[in-house]
């Protein structure tokens, strides 16, 4: 794994609290400061966590100490925050979406390729047991070759209980561009990348109340389709049918569910690390869960990071920014074929991820 990188969180708001539950216990990894444009909310921050300082975001940019820059800003400042962080010559790893737009997360890529800066995206999800366990069950023929797939995300919108839920509502936003990543991820983990798409969306209310904390009753404007659906075809020809609503309280249905010529295969939720794959095939009676058998055991927020600057020269980092660019071309493009009502061809491809076999990252190699 080698020596241990050095780390500086731009971004300080709710998210960043998860990842700091998981870079104590990564020796890969060492946290030396935060930053965000609110300096009491970084002090706040800092204070958790021992040896750990609250500094300006151009203090930390320009810290010789800082080796990777995590990017746990809102989405319409992802691309800012990791344009900058490249031009002061550090790696990047940027919450999902990768930018707002495929043109400003084409000039990430290519900034990072002209520097030769590593640079990686969320969701790091797909790199935990639940969905390589699923990944490695399709590779080796457990359902034979896959012919389609479905994802599903239902949920009531985020403002139920999120204090400040604004940014899910702006562009950058919404079902699609929130959750999204992490089932086209995990498709893309499973399936391969994806070359064109069939889409429509709709948005229901002009506006959204606030459910909780000191802003509760407050309406918030929406820009953005709250009930986004359409088909993916992957390069290999399987489809998958996605769903991605705020406008809808629940579903039964399975969050991603893989069919073959020779059986079935319920994925776990791609917004977690750990689950049980179920499989049924035709000499089962019913479903059967599958062991343990690949993926970063007892992974969290901060496993792609970890992967990240862990990857051998040569290599392309699981949550490489070239996937998040993918994805992001995916929903975008999706979006496009909704307004269309036609077809899109997704531009962009990406290598299929490489497979996590069943590791530990807290033992060394």
């Amino acid at each position: 794994m080698g020596e241990s990188v050095n780390i500086g969180i731009i971004g300080c708001g709710n998210i960043a609290s998860q990842y700091l539950e998981t870079l104590p216990r990564l020796p890969q990894l060492t946290l030396v400061a935060v930053a965000d444009l609110d300096a009491e909310r970084a002090r706040a921050l800092a204070g958790t966590v021992s040896g750990v300082r609250a500094v300006s975001v151009a203090e930390l940019l320009a810290a010789d100490d800082v080796e990777a820059v995590l990017n746990l800003t809102v989405p319409a400042a992802h691309a800012d925050v990791s344009l900058a962080a490249i031009a002061a010559g550090k790696s990047v790893y940027s919450e999902k979406p990768l930018a707002a737009t495929t043109e400003q997360a084409g000039a990430i890529l290519a900034a990072a390729n002209a520097r030769g800066i590593a640079l990686g995206c969320a969701p790091d999800t797909v790199l935990g047991t639940g969905i390589q366990t699923a990944r490695k069950a399709i590779d080796d023929g457990l359902i034979g070759p896959p012919v389609a797939a479905t994802a599903t995300m239902v949920t009531g919108g985020h403002e139920r209980w999120h204090p400040n839920p604004d940014f899910y509502y702006l562009p950058g936003g919404g079902p699609l561009y929130d959750m999204g990543p992490y089932y086209i991820s995990a498709l893309v983990n499973l399936l391969g990348p994806v070359t064109t798409v069939l889409g429509a969306a709709r948005r229901s209310r002009a506006t959204r109340t606030i459910g909780s904390g000191p802003r509760a009753g407050e309406a918030i404007a929406v820009e953005v389709d709250t009930h986004v659906t359409g088909v993916l075809r992957h390069e290999n020809g399987v489809l998958s049918t996605l769903v991605m609503s705020f406008d809808c309280l629940a579903t039964t249905a399975a969050s991603i569910e893989v069919h073959g010529t020779h059986g079935s295969l319920v994925v776990p939720d791609p917004n977690a690390f750990a689950g049980d794959p179920l499989v049924r095939t035709g000499s089962d009676a019913e479903w059967r869960r599958l062991p343990v058998s690949a993926g970063y055991e007892n992974a969290s927020r901060g496993y792609g990071l970890a992967d990240l600057v862990s990857t051998r020269p040569g290599q392309t980092p699981r949550a490489s920014g070239e996937l998040g660019f993918h994805v992001l071309d995916v929903m975008q493009s999706l979006l496009l074929a909704a307004r269309a009502g036609s077809a899109v061809a997704v531009a962009s491809r990406c290598v299929r991820p490489r497979p996590v076999e069943l590791t530990d990252l807290l033992a060394p190699e």
